[in-house]
């Protein structure tokens, strides 16, 4: 939550998980991204290096890799048409895959999909776990990791719809002036 409230856009991670319970998220991890209002992208060097570096320290795969969060500025949990691509193109080759989305007013969707075998997905419920062990809350390196990894692109659009791209037009002014021609006058 101190990541999803830290910045005005998205932010994405992994979440880590323990060996003996692949849904109970341990961890989250970020790694570098660039970020809009609705939309994460991550750096392809950066979730590779991850990737060794989890192996390194003793994980598989499922335990990191396999469970994408990310954050929604607004208050809709549900995914969009780009997180549906993203999920697809990225978790769709691994056995199984998560994605998980916290939105701003703390609302949750988490869905559970398999692809391997009988190919089958589910929307799971989140809960809190407080019986598990946690190190401790510290803001500071929390700070640290979010102002190393997040670059956020507000004034700039990673993509822009066509209705984005006529957003400098004075709709009002415009309207008007279809109007009147439509009528023949003039303003």
């Amino acid at each position: 939550m101190y990541l999803r409230d830290y910045g005005e856009t998205e932010v994405g991670g992994f979440g880590i998980t323990s060996e003996d319970d692949l849904l109970l998220v341990q961890d989250l991890q970020l790694v570098e991204q660039t970020c809009s209002l609705a939309h994460v992208a991550f750096d392809d060097e950066a979730v590779a290096n991850f990737f060794d570096d989890q192996v390194d320290v003793g994980l598989r795969p499922e335990q990191f890799g396999r469970i994408w969060i990310h954050t929604h500025p607004g208050d809709c949990p549900l995914p969009s048409q780009t997180d549906e691509e993203t999920f697809d193109r990225v978790f769709g080759r691994s056995d199984w895959a998560v994605m998980f989305i916290l939105a701003r007013t703390g609302q949750t969707y988490a869905r559970l999909r398999f692809n391997a075998g009988p190919k089958a997905e589910f929307e799971i419920p989140v809960k809190r776990d407080y019986s598990q062990t946690f190190a401790g809350c510290d803001p500071e390196r929390w700070e640290n990791e979010y102002l190393s990894h997040v670059h956020p692109q507000h004034n700039r659009r990673l993509r822009q719809s066509a209705f984005d791209q006529t957003a400098d037009f004075d709709w009002e002014e415009d309207w008007l002036f279809a109007e009147n021609e439509l009528k023949g006058g003039k303003i």
